[in-house]
């Protein structure tokens, strides 16, 4: 959520602040502004809505000349999205202005404190607060920039990414982190500041990632210089290549971003395992895993803790772990751990998934469970991101940028590392015979192909699509490692198309969900060969007694369900333990063509961010 873009240097600082505007919006927003010295005096314009409309008010309020500049995308916290509200913020003087990603916890104090010294506020966002409190510590304290960021941030509780500068002394940008991303670009006496390095990748591949509780003063044809926030003290910063190209975070054809990374799978499952799995050698080796192997296979049990979609990778992660390591594993919402007094202990191994690597809720839990003595296990997809600097190991997931704010890629990916890990545990720990381990090796292998045949249905998926789009309610039903497909099914739904759609265990319909199927209901059944066949058939029955609609998916071959259902989408066959990998395939494409069949946003939904970066 939120985004942030910086520039300074010897380029038009406007064209590459609003080109890194529009490469956040995956992030989720509500509103934009840009900030930028034009040598005379700052240039400011803002407004509710998307970058295109920044872009056009621009146009015609202020001029864009300037080398120096910031660029925000705000999604709401504090004060509703309105022009008001939205970044940047000046302090009342005008001479300071800043972005700022997070959430300030204890603004409401520090305002009535500045209020009493006769500081007025605009907005209603804890920002504007936080630039007029640097401002009152640069008065009182007659300090520099840097110095009034610093002993500002420790006297604010939250948490922040945050670039400031001021009129008087334009030739620095003044940034820090804690618990939001923030990375800066180092150019050819040049330097880019953003949440991420997507805005900068064009023209730079070295970028300094700020740990949290660090600031830098970013200087025009100078070293950036990093402190620690705390103490004051010199860091030496590691600057880091790069592996992302521009090809990556463009469309490359497709409509959407969404399509695409469905399409991309193939590739990027086999990125994922590729040098990992050597299925002709019967090998699994996964470098953060090897060292600390005997964590695992010691563990009394494993905790996943995760948001959302990762969490759904946790549940048939759970399955996995279970059937072929034998090691007991509980699932849990990051948002939910930190707050129930969980009992964790060191022999305990806790696998946070994400991503991005920057959800807030699962930062929180990786901590609780290091206070705790655990041993802390990362899976994620963003290489540098604060999850893969927190854990004690972990695996990266190869699934390049996913800019859709809907995951696709990212789900599958992160199944593929974690089958990789139980396979790796199974073979440490004996718990599968040779014959089993090779087939579920060789089986892995063979996934990308039969993606790649589940997307062949995609035509017979818009027919299907093009008959539900009207539907204001669907129910998903699976069993065993499908019911975290339907889960994820039905959220795919709820989040690109904004129809009501629920995921339910399918034993669970006669407690309850039943009471709902009528004709106008669409089910979708996972009915794919498995050892729960015989009884999803007996709940596809159940729900043609009743009238409702069923889209099955199925094993390319089915005869039985084919007759009873009202449409199938056809997987190809493969191990019950690997079905997700497929069965999530016409799920995803379903969502997909309702969602723009019914004109919806499909890559930026209302209300949703992709990196959920505060509480």
């Amino acid at each position: 959520m939120c985004g942030i873009v910086g520039y300074i240097g010897n380029r038009e600082a406007y064209p590459i602040i609003l080109n890194g505007l529009k490469r956040l919006e995956y992030r989720g927003y509500d509103s934009a502004g840009v900030a930028l010295y034009d040598g005379n005096d700052i240039q400011l314009s803002k407004t509710q809505g998307k970058v295109a409309d920044l872009e056009e008010k621009v146009a015609k309020e202020i001029e864009t000349k300037g080398t120096l500049g910031i660029g925000h995308t705000r999604w709401a916290t504090h004060g509703v999205p309105n022009d008001v509200n939205s970044h940047p913020h000046y302090s009342n003087s005008g001479d300071l202005v800043i972005i700022h990603n997070g959430i300030i916890e204890n603004y409401a104090s520090i305002k009535k404190e500045l209020s009493n010294r006769g500081y007025t506020f605009t907005s209603d966002t804890d920002t504007e607060v936080l630039v007029n409190l640097i401002e009152e510590i640069k008065k009182q304290e007659n300090v520099k920039l840097g110095k009034a960021v610093q002993i500002a941030l420790n006297q604010v509780v939250g948490a922040y990414a945050i670039a400031v500068f001021d009129r008087k002394k334009p030739d620095e940008i003044v940034v820090a982190k804690l618990g939001s991303p923030l990375a800066i670009g180092i150019g050819d006496n040049e330097f880019f500041v953003a949440s991420d390095a997507t805005p900068f990748i064009e023209f730079t591949n070295n970028a300094i990632y700020l740990e949290d509780e660090e600031m830098a003063i970013v200087r025009r044809n100078k070293e950036v210089k990093v402190r620690k926030i705390k103490d004051d003290r010199l860091v030496d910063p590691y600057i880091q290549e790069l592996k992302l190209n521009l090809e990556q975070i463009e469309k490359g054809g497709y409509e959407h971003f969404m399509l695409k990374e469905i399409y991309e799978q193939p590739s990027v499952i086999k990125d994922t395992y590729r040098g990992r799995l050597l299925a002709s050698q019967g090998i699994v080796k996964l470098g953060g895993l090897e060292d600390h192997i005997q964590k695992f296979t010691h563990a009394d049990r494993i905790i996943i803790v995760a948001c959302g979609t990762s969490w759904h990778a946790g549940l048939v992660a759970e399955y996995i772990f279970e059937d072929l390591a034998r090691i007991p594993v509980e699932v849990e919402y990051a948002s939910e751990f930190r707050y129930r007094n969980p009992i964790i202990t060191e022999k305990d191994v806790v696998i946070a998934i994400s991503q991005s690597g920057e959800t807030a809720d699962t930062l929180a839990a990786i901590k609780l469970a290091k206070e705790k003595g655990a041993f802390v296990y990362g899976v994620c997809n963003v290489v540098g991101s604060t999850i893969s600097r927190e854990t004690h190991s972990g695996t990266y997931t190869h699934a390049g940028p996913e800019i859709g704010v809907a995951s696709t890629k990212a789900f599958t990916t992160q199944i593929t590392v974690l089958m990789m890990i139980a396979l790796r545990l199974a073979k440490e720990k004996g718990t599968l015979s040779q014959t089993d381990y090779m087939l579920h090796l060789n089986e892995l292998s063979r996934i990308p192909g039969h993606v790649e045949e589940a997307l062949r249905s995609d035509e017979k998926i818009q027919e299907i699509a093009a008959i539900f789009k009207d539907a204001s309610n669907f129910l998903y039903l699976g069993r065993g490692y499908n019911f975290p497909v339907a889960l994820e099914g039905a959220l795919k739904l709820k989040e690109i198309s904004y129809i009501h759609a629920e995921g339910y265990p399918a034993a669970e319909m006669k407690h309850g969900p039943i009471a709902l199927i009528d004709e106008h209901m669409p089910v979708v059944v996972i009915a794919v060969n498995s050892n729960h066949y015989e009884k999803v058939v007996s709940n596809i029955e159940e729900i043609k007694a009743r009238k409702g609609k069923i889209i099955a998916v199925v094993t390319e071959g089915d005869t039985t369900v084919k007759e009873l259902a009202d449409y199938i989408m056809e997987v190809p066959r493969t191990p019950e333990t690997l079905t997700p990998l497929v069965t999530t395939i016409p799920l995803q494409l379903l969502s997909y063509h309702i969602a723009v069949m019914l004109d919806k946003n499909v890559d930026q939904p209302r209300n949703l961010a992709k990196s959920v970066t505060v509480e």
